[in-house]
């Protein structure tokens, strides 16, 4: 499936962006205004130059004791990025995603110009849904057609409370 097939990548609101030169605390201001961990740098055709995270923030600037007022964000943002086409396959960006450790990952038009940002949050929430009809298909054929989810949902809650009586008593 590709990333523009997911009905929650158009619904998405837009990315927070941000130009190289803009000061940081201007930067980290509208970050907190809206409650995001990040920021995309873009130049002025909306090509994507980095991103500035509340990481980047930490270590590049709070921890070297610069200032917010007089460090650009082209000083101290993420230049190295991984970055997707909406036509690209969903499940193979949340492997790469998962493998290598990042969890924004700017989506791009032909010109390269930033459409949205898809966060790893975003993909286990497009595929959860998925995974839920594969568990419940697998419950199925492995406990036969007549094996409901709640049915096995209540044994397992049945056995849980069984465990912990029996370890209560058995520690007396």
């Amino acid at each position: 499936m590709r990333i523009s097939d997911r009905p929650e990548f158009q619904s998405k609101p837009a990315p927070l962006t941000c130009a190289p030169d803009e000061a940081v605390l201007i930067a980290s201001k509208r970050m907190a205004e809206r409650n995001y961990g990040s920021i995309i740098v873009v130049d002025g055709e909306r090509r994507v130059l980095g991103l500035l995270t509340e990481r980047d923030i930490l270590r590049r600037l709070v921890a070297v004791e610069r200032d917010p007022a007089r460090t650009k964000i082209s000083d101290i943002m993420t230049s190295d990025l991984r970055i997707a086409r909406a036509s690209d396959d969903v499940i193979g960006w949340l492997r790469l995603m998962s493998n290598e450790r990042f969890r924004r990952l700017p989506v791009v038009d032909d010109e390269q110009r930033l459409i949205n940002v898809i966060t790893q949050g975003d993909f286990v929430s497009y595929t959860w849904p998925d995974l839920l009809n594969q568990a419940r298909t697998l419950v199925k054929q492995t406990a036969g057609g007549t094996f409901s989810l709640p049915i096995l949902a209540g044994g397992v809650l049945i056995y849980t409370v069984i465990i912990i009586f029996s370890v209560a008593f058995s520690v007396r």
